[in-house]
């Protein structure tokens, strides 16, 4: 092989991930070389195509639309700058150009919108606030271009994240070297006029936070400003109405916390999802569900846990979905109509090498388009441009339940409609995975309820764990919520008190098993010798046997009557007074 190809070769298998791929529908579980369900990939820009190199990264994302075109944009947040791409016709995106990084390259760069104005920050140092107008997008005619910063606002110099509540018209930049890593206020109301309005350091460094003008179920905070800030080992909820005494409304942690990274309200302000970044070496994806109905008192309601061991990243709500950027796991979509019980409806894989808990893959997502698509940043491979189908999924299931019956478990389901529905994979949780233990044909396409059912049996003691996967004829899935029920260990052989004790010469006893075995119950001396065989015999389960020791012709004294099951041995001493 020449060393050209040698060259090629590398450069094929070194950017394996980073690959280019243009339109392809989600079908048998695939687009293109990616795995999927429910999305469609629309199209992709890799680091290159937006203007970077081999030592370029991507990072964040965020979205924009013209309000006077009501064309989209894609704000890719890059290690060297910014890249601004059209995705107005989204199969055929258009890089337009970059903004480069005030100061030095970072692998962290963050971006949001307010009133047509992008605001960045960077932890590279002496970075500070860019702001960018995004209205000079529509006169590019000749793209790409270089572009220059619209102003700079060096109050910081480096930030992890900016947080923008456009309601109030209020920037927050969040880890950086100022408030002591706390929230650094920024009034952001004339845009290209940012000042510096306030500080709160009370509970020290914040990675993320979302502030919202509250309008949730806590009657004595509507109205006031509210940010829910992830503070790396609590959240800590402040109002921030007045930027110069914001007030600390409360402070929470949690059990098995590792890092507290980022998090989002549901629409209603009620529940609070967040990630927790670097717990995956001991548990799949896992997802909090915070119950703020007083924001003085958070409760931490629920655990929702992956299907993979992908570390969580930045998570966004919008409607009746999550929508999680999982690193190596790609895009996954939670279906939050049950605020406290998710189910993964619909996910795009980004990264292809595998779902290790590992830094690669999906940083961010951006789900906020009225267009429905959904554009995801990935470190290696630079932009994805997606489309969830989440209002065609074939089956409306409206009851998944399991009964007990002693030792096995009958799992019922409902569905109220289905279409092109090959049925159902039903699949118990074993040693932290699910697998699939049966398959239940669907009935394909119909209006009309259908009733299902599965039976497990021969089950051992202990907690058992259910779901459903319900697969289309095109590969497509979706997975249900999980059902739980309790097999409590079997009842121990059972000798009752013998009565009467002591006795002279009757005595009489009885003998059960929760399962049907042989028994065998017998009378000793006390120098160990049989006296007496009171029942042999199979004893059905859970049917007393009685039976009496007529001792008559035995001296008077104490006698051990032991009885013997198929794996276990009972006894009790007994006393004979003549």
């Amino acid at each position: 092989m020449t060393l050209r190809l040698l060259l090629l070769a590398f450069v094929l298998f070194f950017f394996s991930d980073a690959a280019v791929a243009q339109q392809a529908t989600c079908t048998n579980g695939k687009a293109d070389a990616y795995d999927c369900n429910a999305v469609d990939l629309q199209a992709t820009l890799s680091i290159d195509e937006m203007g970077g190199g081999r030592q370029t990264d991507g990072n964040d994302i965020w979205g924009w639309t013209d309000p006077t075109t009501g064309k989209e944009y894609a704000l890719v947040g890059l290690s060297s700058g910014t890249a601004f791409v059209d995705i107005s016709t989204p199969t055929a995106p258009v890089y337009l150009g970059s903004l480069d990084t005030h100061t030095n390259n970072s692998s962290w760069r963050d971006v949001k919108v307010y009133k047509n104005h992008a605001y960045i920050v960077s932890e590279a140092g002496g970075h500070g606030m860019q702001v960018f107008d995004l209205t000079q997008l529509a006169n590019v005619t000749s793209p790409p271009q270089t572009f220059s910063e619209t102003a700079h606002y060096d109050q910081f110099g480096n930030a992890h994240n900016i947080v923008i509540n456009e309601d109030s018209g209020f920037a927050y930049a969040v880890g950086s070297n100022s408030c002591a890593g706390g929230l650094h206020m920024v009034d952001i109301s004339t845009p290209q006029s940012p000042v510096e309005a306030g500080c709160f350091s009370g509970d020290g460094y914040t990675h993320d936070a979302q502030c919202v003008m509250y309008t949730g179920p806590d009657t004595a905070h509507q109205g006031q400003e509210i940010c829910i800030n992830s503070n790396e080992d609590t959240i800590t909820i402040v109002d921030v109405t007045d930027k110069g005494a914001p007030k600390q409304l409360s402070r929470v942690g949690y059990p098995n916390s590792e890092y507290v990274h980022q998090g989002w309200f549901d629409e209603q302000q009620t529940y609070f999802y967040q990630n927790d970044e670097l717990d995956e070496g001991s548990t799949n994806t896992r997802t909090l569900i915070w119950d703020l109905t007083d924001l003085d008192d958070p409760v931490l309601t629920e655990e929702y846990f992956g299907e993979t061991r992908a570390i969580d990243h930045n998570l966004y709500v919008k409607g009746d979905y999550v929508y999680e950027a999982n690193y190596t796991a790609g895009l996954r979509i939670l279906d939050i109509t049950e605020r406290e019980g998710p189910v993964e409806v619909a996910f795009f894989d980004t990264y292809t090498s595998s779902n290790n808990a590992s830094f690669n893959g999906a940083w961010s997502s951006y789900p906020y388009f009225e267009s429905g698509n959904v554009i995801v940043s990935n470190i290696e491979a630079g932009l994805f441009i997606l489309k969830p189908n989440l209002a065609t999924l074939p089956v409306e299931l409206v009851a998944f339940d399991a009964l007990r019956d002693g030792e096995r478990v009958v799992l019922r389901w409902t569905t109220a409609s289905e279409t092109n529905n090959a049925g159902f994979s039903v699949e118990q949780l074993s040693n932290g995975e699910f697998a699939e233990i049966g398959f239940v044909s669907g009935t394909g396409t119909t209006e009309e309820t259908q009733n299902y059912s599965y039976t497990v049996d021969n089950l051992g003691p202990g907690q058992h764990t259910y779901r459903l996967k319900q697969v289309d004829f095109d590969g497509a899935f979706e997975v249900s919520e999980t059902v739980s029920v309790t097999i409590e260990a079997p009842a121990s052989l059972t000798l009752s008190d013998a009565y009467p004790n002591p006795f002279n010469p009757t005595t009489l006893i009885s003998v059960s098993v929760a399962r049907t075995q042989q028994v065998r119950v017998e009378a000793y001396n006390y120098q160990g010798q049989r006296v007496a065989v009171l029942f042999d015999a199979t004893l059905e389960g859970n049917v007393e046997e009685s039976f009496r020791f007529e001792a008559g012709n035995l001296p008077s004294g104490a006698y051990l009557i032991r009885a013997t099951g198929a794996h276990e041995v009972v006894t009790q001493s007994v006393t004979l007074v003549k």
